[in-house]
């Protein structure tokens, strides 16, 4: 699984010309399954975003995890974490199919759900258009090859 994680000030996804989810300060995550990945491994991508301590503390450091400062999520599916870039092409057969997918993509939400957070999100596989502004810019990426 992987994520590519930036704080934001707001965020919102469009389709079809209609706002579907919308936040203000929190997390953007644009969130990529594998073939190998596990509901275990959903828990623990979530249980590790959710503390990343990037937000800003009364000095100006960043110690304050989402929960401090009362940050909620916009997560949307994005295959293209897994994308074989060898080509000019790029090829997708390194991300997991929908059938794998979806229920992972939920799993995920849900485990950030069940922590206490507002979780808004993008409908999978649907052509998306992804609004933000960003906050410092602070953009992280998780790998759960690396966790």
């Amino acid at each position: 699984m992987r994520a590519v994680v930036t704080r934001v000030k707001e965020a919102s996804v469009v389709i079809e010309g209609n706002v579907t989810g919308k936040i203000g300060q929190g997390f953007l995550i644009l969130l990529g399954i594998g073939p190998e990945d596990t509901e275990a491994i959903a828990d623990k991508m979530a249980e590790k975003i959710c503390n990343c301590r990037v937000f800003e503390d009364e000095n100006g450091k960043m110690n304050l995890s989402l929960d401090q400062v009362g940050g909620a999520l916009l997560v949307i599916s994005q295959f293209t974490l897994y994308a074989d870039l060898k080509k000019r092409r790029p090829g997708f057969s390194h991300a997991a199919k929908p059938e794998q997918a979806v229920p992972l993509y939920e799993k995920f939400m849900e485990t950030c759900r069940a922590r206490g957070f507002a979780v808004e999100h993008g409908e999978f596989g649907a052509d998306m258009q992804v609004h933000s502004v960003n906050d410092g810019p602070v953009t992280l990426l998780f790998d759960s090859a690396e966790m």
